[in-house]
């Protein structure tokens, strides 16, 4: 790094577990300023601090107002700002902590979940041209309308970071976790999964949606819209991690770009899922608009549905069966909207099954190489791993499996495209990753 740029770094919960984490981030902080560049910094709540005060909150009371949780769930991303904030003072370099709010992040009403409208990082720029290195507690905001403190969900610290760096105009977000980057599959499944260097929005876009945990989904999406390069390495190690961008790395980064092979891979990484469950509509009439009563009655308590087949049904003619998968924790909620317009749709039967796992190839090369679709029923065949769904996109085959066949799914078909490397390279320093 040569060149004076703007880079905003988010560090996780491991990242910060303790004053030890603090303290050796703070100093990898300093080392960039060191360098002439100017350094936002998003911070996650130490450890396990958020999941600390849920289970508080639900000693207190068995469903909390959503609003007052939010208020308190921050709390932990506060501690982690100002006590970021004071190792960097220690170092002899000036630090100033903003929150969410603070920070200008804005955002809808939806309390655990709301999604970030717009960013005005006014106080956060003058921050910066102050000589100051700006702290900014993540994975909260504040609602446009009422001014009540948010929280964006799992994940939203990489959004926030992400969304500072789109509205500042940064070269780059890295975001630090307790994995060297992103790798062909996870490595506590495939040992001899591969750290990737590049990979383009679209295909760490897919791998997000499919269960790859690396980066949070929302956050690849802001960066893709805004062309918000992200630098994905740990803080535990000065390995060159991963790279998330369609254009080249800033030159000023170039050093820290993992060197790939001279031809990209047709598949850059196999994801897996074990949080969707099948839920099946048994004895549809087979009329136009049925489906789209079903769907309608889902949509309507706020379910995301992902994988979608139709089948002439077996129970009798002139009715069809429909399956689709969505998020496990939905599942009870889906069921019981179902359940109470059964006599509207009229249907026959409901069915749940939350014994699955989705196993997604992802890969821009597909697009141009025929025969990788074969290539996955071969290997999945060879693994006698039965397919029970199909979907696919332009970059993207997933299947869904039984469960305890995930594993061997994953494996086999990391083998077949050639992903194997020819020995373990991940290292899960602490944490999960996240």
């Amino acid at each position: 790094m040569c060149e004076v740029s703007l880079v905003v770094q988010k560090f996780g919960g491991s990242s910060v577990a303790d004053a030890d984490g603090v303290k050796r981030v703070a100093k990898r902080i300093v080392e960039y300023r060191k360098a002439g560049h100017d350094v936002v910094v998003v911070v996650s709540a130490m450890g396990d601090s958020t999941d600390d005060l849920i289970d508080l909150a639900k000693e207190v009371s068995p469903l909390p107002p959503a609003r007052e949780l939010d208020m308190l769930l921050t709390a932990g991303e506060r501690i982690s700002m100002a006590v970021l904030a004071m190792a960097i003072a220690n170092l002899g370099y000036s630090a100033q902590s903003f929150t969410g709010s603070q920070a200008g992040v804005i955002t809808d009403e939806a309390f655990g979940r709301a999604r970030i409208i717009d960013v005005t990082p006014g106080r956060i720029q003058e921050a910066i041209d102050k000589g100051n290195i700006a702290i900014v507690a993540g994975f909260q905001g504040v609602s446009q309308n009422t001014k009540n403190i948010t929280t964006l969900g799992r994940g939203g610290s990489d959004t926030t970071a992400v969304a500072l760096a789109a509205a500042l105009g940064a070269d780059v977000c890295e975001i630090f976790s307790d994995v060297d980057g992103v790798f062909t599959a996870d490595p506590r499944i495939v040992p001899t999964a591969s750290q990737i260097g590049t990979i383009s929005y679209a295909e760490m876009l897919e791998l997000a949606a499919s269960g790859a945990k690396i980066l949070h989904l929302r956050a690849v999406e802001y960066a893709r819209r805004y062309g918000v390069p992200i630098h994905v390495r740990s803080s535990f190690s000065p390995h060159p991690g991963t790279w998330v961008t369609d254009e080249p790395v800033p030159p000023e980064f170039a050093d820290d770009v993992k060197k790939e092979a001279m031809e990209q891979a047709i598949i850059s990484g196999v994801a897996h899922d074990r949080s969707e469950a099948k839920l099946t509509v048994v004895g549809v009439p087979d009329v136009p608009g049925k489906a789209s009563e079903i769907f309608r009655i889902v949509a309507s308590e706020e379910i995301n549905i992902d994988m979608i087949v139709q089948n002439i049904s077996t129970t009798q003619n002139g009715r069809t069966d429909i399956s689709f998968t969505l998020p496990m924790s939905d599942g009870a909620k889906a069921m019981k909207a179902l359940e109470a317009q059964r006599d509207n749709v009229g249907f026959e039967d409901l069915r749940y099954d939350d014994q699955i796992g989705k196993l997604s190839v992802v890969g821009a090369g597909m697009r141009s190489h025929p025969g990788v679709t074969a290539t996955l029923f071969e290997a999945l065949k060879d693994a006698k791993v039965n397919i029970e769904m199909i979907s696919t996109s332009e970059i993207r085959i997933s299947v869904v499996t039984r469960a305890d066949a995930l594993d061997d799914a994953v494996r086999a078909a990391h083998t077949a495209y050639d992903l194997d490397g020819s020995e373990s390279e991940a290292i899960v320093y602490g944490g999960t990753g996240r």
